[in-house]
């Protein structure tokens, strides 16, 4: 099966470096005309150049593909209006979303000032929903689209020093797992790609030292364009990691019922089956299967 994006439009933030231009040199190499969407800031959000679009688009461009470079920050509706309105004039259609653009602001919890928490937030998950909400409506009534947020192991499983950080990842899945059941009769599919990869981002951070080819961020960029492909499933997390493609699930077990008349202490002497996830369906499947 060859995938393909001929006529098909796509939009990736963060698109002018690491991750995000893996994912938009690819998508343009496949067909899809591409706005390269990105800020141009440091890895903190500061400060602001369009040229780190512009080259990437250029490079598709080059290729002989199509694309446009842009240089709105996910967190100003406004900008990212202007990038759907002129995304629609150029090419009338969206197809294609990958919400990819994001920073660190990296403490612990006792010492991250506040307004850090306020930061990262407002970029990858208030972000995310700003170009999503914005492409929503043109999505479902063209009856096609394909979401891709960037979610993380951070936000999945935790990090020391990224409380700020993995709260937007996590609050993605979130966001994604109620989009995918209002997008389905549109066909409209919603998907979260958690990476590891060696990026500006992840310079500083432990074990990620002499990781370049290792954890190079176009090994991340198949499980992307997968979710991008009219292929793509509804509502999964898939992870990458050099090479290796796995899955993430949000799960509940069958528990026990201790009754209505249920005391702390019935937690207590029943804990172990409470937490023991090898069982079978939880409630919330049992409903949805009945």
């Amino acid at each position: 099966m060859s995938i393909n994006f001929e006529n098909r439009v796509a939009i990736v933030t963060g698109g002018g470096g690491g991750l995000g231009k893996q994912h938009a040199l690819e998508l343009g190499r496949r067909g899809a005309k591409v706005v390269v969407n990105d800020l141009g800031g440091t890895v903190d959000g500061s400060g602001g150049s369009v040229s780190a679009a512009e080259a990437v688009a250029q490079e598709i461009n080059d290729a002989g593909g199509t694309a446009v470079a842009n240089g709105a920050s996910v967190t100003d509706l406004d900008a990212v209006q202007a990038m759907i309105d002129k995304t629609m004039s150029n090419w009338g259609r969206i197809d294609i979303l990958v919400n990819n653009a994001g920073i660190l602001r990296d403490k612990t919890f006792t010492k991250m000032e506040i307004p850090n928490w306020h930061a990262v937030l407002d970029v990858h998950l208030n972000g995310s929903m700003n170009c999503t909400k914005l492409a929503w409506p043109i999505m479902t009534s063209q009856n096609y689209g394909r979401i891709v947020m960037t979610t993380s192991t951070s936000g999945l499983f935790g990090n020391f020093g990224q409380s700020n950080y993995g709260s937007a990842k996590l609050g993605l899945v979130g966001l994604m797992n109620t989009l995918r059941l209002e997008g389905a009769k549109f066909n409209v599919h919603t998907n979260s790609i958690a990476p590891i990869a060696a990026t500006r981002m992840t310079l500083e951070l432990p074990g990620f030292e002499d990781s370049a080819e290792r954890l190079a961020p176009e090994l991340v960029t198949p499980a992307v364009v997968f979710l991008c492909s009219e292929t793509a499933p509804n509502g999964r997390i898939i992870q990458a990691a050099g090479g290796r493609y796995y899955s993430a699930d949000v799960r509940e077990n069958a528990g026990v019922d201790l009754g209505t008349n249920a005391t702390a202490e019935d937690i207590a002497k029943n804990l172990d089956v409470i937490l023991d996830m090898s069982t079978n369906l939880g409630m919330l499947e049992r409903l949805q299967n009945s």
